[in-house]
């Protein structure tokens, strides 16, 4: 049975989207008025690090098992990015296992965290490959073409450093630290370099970024035992003694761990095995986990100021990007700002502005827009850079042609392990994807449509069966599948997915004429889990059952509508609302003693009742219904939260956009947010460090509009 928020997702999706827009809005950071709202990105980009070279930004990801592989966005701003290139098309190996071949795959393993630096004239990306060990990408143009070095080796998950006199160090190892000089025309390490430079014991993680700062060296790395905390190792030389703080923790933007994918103890993860044998693991709200903000690079933007980009697990997206202001505290990078160190604001001001304005007036260098397009007819002579195919592909099997994607099938026996699926990664916080499917190619035993890898897989297709066309839905993790007849006019079917994934959850539907679609299959439960080490992921197949090769499909207007991805109206400008709580579910009351407290939850007087004023850039003032409003006095203190008549004593606060009205309320002053314990039942106070991973320490609101 669908929950209530399903049926609102579900009624609003279903019955208003017949129709796609021609160019979809794609969620982008930029809130377009000097500020930013994390994520950067709605979808999936793991283990960031980040490069500047002049007035540009490059940030480089994991890609693991899929191709072109080692992807690089490139900035303006550290907002607003694009993709620009990846470093191979397809794993030169000579290995079936990276091609889905003689049933071997490298699932969860393939090329993972980068590493890009600039130097010598060129740049650099260094990435561990499974079983081959060190390698790196060498290119003068970050467009390409890249130059490809098998370093071998056993170093992975490695920040690398080109020092002032020439040497290159790769930095390596989790908990035990290892440096090891690279040999400079970069054919491998240099034999006898390796030496431990922080000792086992001292907290310290993996996932290292290396840095040499006013002649200091810093490594930040990543511990994720017991929970996740972002590190700071620093030095006067490259080989210790260094010392260690935290410089984040417990940042979770009030999103808690996912449910994670389990197999049955004792035996491995087999493709294709039955889905009933695996669990979605308990879901804690309140744990924090490993999942916070987390793994990736710091930098220096052009204006001086400095900023982390760490990933944080977003449940079934996967891993994607924040953007996190940086204070320098007695030579230290500390995330965040004096009174809330390793706690930073989810919406915060743009790189290069003041308080929201840029400086000395000039104009932002980019406009707000998304690092991809991820719609595609298929026209034009090559795919978008958004596509990335399951393993390397077999380029002889698939082909643009007359406007649409042909995929020719190949032998498979499930969906997991067919060749040449088209895929790209699902895009939060929802999304409906669409795509029209030609189905006159089609042969016994084919299988063919829209699907998602994930672990546990589902899809909807069409499956041939003789002369009979069947329409099937597959979900891995009941093996459950359910068939429909259906007759088609001109051999054509649209076939769309429809994602709640903050909330982990999707549905396949299909029409016959494009217009009306109907749902087939239950409301399926998504999972972040580490067997692929990737999220959920839109899919395109053909494969044959009959292990014939067979006939072909043919797709095309492959569309994807992001019904949050305008945020415009999602502070309450103009209107007159209410403030609940989560923690509690009460409203807020501006009590006539002089606090702001809360009340039951059918007080609806005037001063239940507020209204914003617009300060600009995003900050806000809050106005009760009575004429007063809100002003903080003294620093944090419980009952610090109280009232005046003066519009120009009134506290400014720094809107902090949750989606779905939720909000919270930022101090430009000392950095923390107003909250009420659900417990002490002390009034309001502006001493709340940030959210908790299940939004109900007291600090996470809601905006309920007063009609």
């Amino acid at each position: 049975m669908m929950n209530k928020r399903s049926l609102f997702l579900f009624g609003c999706l279903l019955c208003s989207l017949t129709t796609m827009a021609q160019t979809p809005v794609s969620w982008t950071a930029d809130n377009g008025n000097g500020t930013f709202t994390n994520p950067l990105f709605y979808d999936e980009f793991s283990d960031p690090d980040i490069l500047r070279v002049g007035d540009d930004y490059y940030l480089a990801g994991t890609t693991m098992h899929a191709v072109p592989g080692l992807v690089i966005l490139h900035s303006k701003d550290l907002v607003n990015w694009e993709n620009v290139s990846y470093c191979f098309d397809r794993f030169d190996f000579p290995d079936d296992r990276f091609s889905l071949k003689n049933h071997q795959e490298i699932y969860g393993q393939g090329i993972w965290a980068p590493c890009i630096r600039y130097a010598n004239g060129q740049f650099y990306v260094f990435s561990n490959v499974n079983g081959k060990g060190l390698q790196c990408y060498t290119s003068k143009n970050i467009e390409g073409p890249w130059q490809h070095h098998n370093m071998k080796g056993n170093i992975y998950d490695l920040g690398v450093l080109f020092d002032d006199d020439g040497k290159v160090y790769a930095i390596h190892g989790y908990g035990t630290v290892k440096c090891t000089e690279l040999e400079p025309d970069m054919s491998g390490p240099k034999e006898g370099t390796e030496r431990v430079i922080i000792p086992e014991g001292n907290g310290v993680g993996e996932g290292h970024h290396m840095y040499k700062i006013n002649g200091m060296y810093y490594l930040i790395s990543t511990d994720y035992r017991p929970n996740g905390r972002t590190l700071c190792s620093r030095s006067k030389s490259i080989w210790g003694p260094y010392e260690t703080r935290v410089i984040t923790a417990d940042e979770t933007y009030g999103y808690h761990a996912a449910s994670l994918t389990q197999v049955p103890p004792g035996e491995p993860y087999r493709i294709g095995q039955d889905g009933t044998k695996f669990a979605l693991g308990p879901v804690d709200k309140d744990a924090t986990a490993a999942t916070n903000a987390h793994q990736g690079g710091i930098v220096q933007a052009t204006d001086g100021t400095w900023w982390a980009l760490f990933m944080q697990d977003f449940h079934s997206i996967g891993r994607t990007v924040c953007l996190m202001p940086m204070t320098w505290e007695d030579g230290w990078p500390m995330v965040g700002f004096k009174g809330n160190f390793g706690r930073a604001p989810r919406t915060w001001f743009k790189p290069g502005t003041q308080l929201g304005v840029y400086v000395d007036g000039q104009k932002p260098v980019s406009q707000p827009h998304a690092p991809y397009v991820r719609s595609d007819n298929f026209d034009g002579k090559a795919l978008g850079r958004v596509w990335q195919w399951n393993h390397n592909p077999d380029d002889k099997m698939w082909s643009l042609k007359n406007g649409r994607l042909r995929l020719q099938s190949m032998p498979a026996e499930q969906l997991m392990w067919a060749r040449n699926t088209l895929t790209q990664r699902v895009i939060g916080p929802q999304s409906i994807t669409t795509v029209e499917m030609y189905v006159q190619g089609m042969k016994d035993g084919d299988i063919c449509g829209l699907g998602n890898i994930n672990v546990p897989c589902s899809w909807i297709g069409l499956v041939k069966n003789g002369q009979q066309l069947i329409l099937r839905c597959f979900e891995q993790l009941t093996n459950d599948t359910i068939d429909t007849p259906v007759t088609l006019d001109h051999d054509k079917i649209w076939l769309r997915s429809i994602g709640d994934y903050d909330h982990d959850q999707a549905q396949y539907a299909y029409s016959t004429d494009g217009q009306h679609f109907q749902t087939l299959g239950r409301m399926m439960p998504l999972s972040y889990q580490l067997i692929s080490f990737q999220g959920s992921r839109h899919a395109l197949f053909a494969y044959n059952i009959n292990g014939n090769k067979g006939g072909y499909a043919e797709f095309d207007h492959f569309t994807v509508e992001e019904p949050c991805a305008n945020r415009s109206q999602n502070i309450p400008f103009g209107k007159t609302f209410r403030i609940i709580n989560k923690a509690t579910g009460r409203p807020a009351i501006c009590d006539m003693h002089g606090l702001l407290y809360d009340t039951r939850a059918d007080d609806n007087r005037p001063i239940t009742q507020f209204q914003l004023i617009d300060r600009g850039q995003g900050m806000v003032s809050i106005k009760c219904a009575d004429g007063r409003y809100i002003k903080v006095y003294g620093e944090g203190l419980p009952g610090d939260v109280r009232f005046t008549t003066q519009s120009d004593e009134a506290e400014c606060f720094l809107w902090q956009d949750y989606l779905d009205h939720d909000f919270m309320l930022y101090s430009l002053r000392n950095h923390r947010y107003i909250g009420k314990s659900p417990t002490t039942g002390s009034p309001y106070s502006m001493d709340y460090p940030g959210p908790d991973p299940a939004r109900r320490n007291g600090a996470v609101l809601q905006w309920e509009e007063v009609k």
